[in-house]
């Protein structure tokens, strides 16, 4: 996959978890949740590639699905992107 795409993807994952985390602390968060706030403070900035695992942690922390956290993360993409060559 490009980088372009990756940090597309990167960046909807963080604005996401910031959108859903709300007025909760990063700290609170990961506390609650066992995610480490420097994870979640490189995810919220789309510098990182987030583990399967802290996915499930996050869409449990928002209580939400696997699936309607991706949707939620969905909607933060451009129109109609892909991460196949076009």
């Amino acid at each position: 996959m490009q980088d372009v795409k990756k940090k597309i993807i990167y960046t909807a994952v963080g604005n996401t978890v910031k959108r859903l985390r709300g007025k909760k602390s990063q700290f609170m968060l990961g506390a609650e949740y066992d995610i480490p706030s420097s994870v979640l403070s490189n995810l919220e900035r789309g510098m990182k590639d987030p583990q399967l695992t802290t996915l499930f942690k996050l869409a449990s922390a928002f209580s939400l699905t696997i699936s309607d956290f991706c949707a939620e993360i969905e909607k933060e993409l451009p129109k109609n992107f892909s991460v196949n060559e076009e």
